[in-house]
């Protein structure tokens, strides 16, 4: 049997979650209105998410005042993986750049609700919070030279944002698996 996962035409799960950067809490409901909404499953240990989140970074800073809102999510279990606590990874943010709020999920039922698989994990929003892309962000991998462009992410959300409907067939995002806590993993 196929496990759950957040389908196309889902809305987003609802969320309240301390920002690493200082603790506040930011919600879902909190986001400021916006044509669409970027949700990231990201950590820090995970040499996918290390290739690419340069160019996560580069995305925000070409999107702002776009009508796109980006959030990211660290799931990971920071007992088994210390990199991945919420320190590091407000440390993180701050070398690669990142202008976007960066929270994290101590019990994990955020990244249960969304079905994250993995990091570097996207999820793409309408304007009415409706699940529209989750896919990968570009053909960049760790193994290889291919230049981190975020080109299918971006394709996504210069769709949603000029009003076409975003394609359904989508690559699925490739990265670390989301490390749970013992007992915690989805069934």
């Amino acid at each position: 049997m196929a496990p759950n996962v957040l389908t196309i035409g889902s809305t987003a799960p609802d969320f309240a979650l301390p920002d690493v950067a200082g603790g506040e809490v930011v919600r879902l409901s909190n986001l400021e209105p916006s044509r669409a909404l970027l949700v990231l499953f990201l950590c820090r240990h995970c040499p996918y998410v290390k290739r690419v989140e340069g160019g996560i970074a580069e995305l925000a800073r070409d999107y702002e005042g776009s009508g796109l809102a980006i959030v990211a999510i660290g799931p990971n279990d920071p007992e088994a993986y210390p990199e991945d606590a919420p320190d590091s990874l407000a440390q993180q943010a701050a070398e690669a750049g990142f202008t976007f709020p960066y929270l994290f999920d101590a019990t994990q039922q955020i990244a249960r609700a969304y079905t994250a698989m993995c990091t570097p994990d996207p999820f793409l929003f309408d304007a009415e919070r409706r699940l529209v892309y989750r896919g990968q962000l570009d053909g960049a991998r760790p193994s290889n030279d291919i230049s981190v462009t975020c080109d299918d992410l971006r394709a996504a959300i210069d769709a949603v944002l000029e009003g076409r409907p975003v394609p359904r067939d989508q690559l699925p995002a490739v990265g670390c698996s989301i490390k749970w806590r013992p007992g915690n993993e989805p069934a």
